[in-house]
């Protein structure tokens, strides 16, 4: 199993490595502009609202065998809840989106409103699958049924770190001034500023949903195959041990039969 998560690893880190430096730079170019829209754009994505219904995606994986991968993003996912959603939830105002059996099984297990229409995500993991969810997120988020809509996954770092993550998804984060620093919000818009964000906003959207995917798939083979690495090395460990009790136990049922021959041999002697 190690070897299989080994080369699935391979695939998946080439593909979110290829991703990522561009769903970053869209999400940076995105959240400059929209901080220094100064209200000057009726877009509905970028306009925060009173969060009444709140809706967190969580992604896990579908299957187990990966260490403490799948149960670090729930405990992140209920912390969170915990500290930021607790009215909501109470209020029954709090759904949760699960991508992947674990999540799925865990937050229905636990009697919480969930919505599994795409839990199987991971089956088919493409762009386009990946698009049908982004898109009903923001149809969601457009129509008011969802105040404020956030993804908890876990992102990739390497095969032996996982870096488990809460990220806003909607409304567009705008960037943080930053003390001392002075960020560049210098952009020459044709034909119109907010015609072009309206076309941009959903595409650099979906970039980032299938990013976060490709970080999660990337991550969970890098836990399984960590996770199994740990489990050979305990199971020769295991054998060790119990190769040293068997040739222990060996060596004292020879001993006693030896003492018993000789006893024997001796007790003829004098007879």
């Amino acid at each position: 199993m190690k070897m299989v998560s080994a080369a699935k690893l391979r695939r998946a880190q080439d593909r979110i490595v290829q991703m990522r430096p561009y769903s970053n730079k869209l999400n940076d170019m995105l959240s400059n502009i929209v901080s220094g829209s100064s209200g000057d754009l009726s877009i509905d994505f970028a306009k925060d609202r009173d969060i009444k219904n709140v809706l967190l995606v969580v992604v896990t994986s579908d299957r187990g065998l990966c260490g403490g991968f799948n149960s670090n993003i729930i405990k992140v996912a209920r912390k969170a809840i915990a500290e930021k959603y607790s009215v909501q939830k109470e209020a029954g105002k709090l759904t949760i989106l699960p991508i992947g059996k674990k999540a799925n099984e865990y937050f229905r297990r636990l009697n919480y409103n969930v919505n599994s229409d795409y839990y199987q995500l991971f089956s088919t993991l493409n762009f386009e699958q990946a698009s049908k969810v982004s898109k009903f997120l923001m149809d969601k988020y457009s129509d008011k049924t969802y105040d404020k809509i956030e993804i908890f996954y876990s992102q990739f770092k390497n095969a032996a770190t996982q870096i488990f993550t809460e990220e806003a998804f909607l409304p567009v984060a705008k960037v943080k001034p930053t003390a001392g620093k002075k960020t560049n919000k210098d952009f020459i818009f044709e034909p119109d500023k907010e015609e072009i964000l309206t076309y941009l906003i959903p595409k650099i959207l979906n970039t980032q949903f299938f990013k976060v995917l490709l970080d999660s798939n990337a991550s969970e083979h890098g836990a399984r195959m960590t996770a199994m690495d740990k489990a050979s090395e305990n199971a020769n460990e295991m054998l060790k041990d119990l190769r040293i009790t068997y040739n222990r136990a060996r060596q004292a049922a020879i001993t006693t039969e030896l003492n018993e021959i000789v006893s024997g041999a001796n007790a003829l002697a004098e007879a």
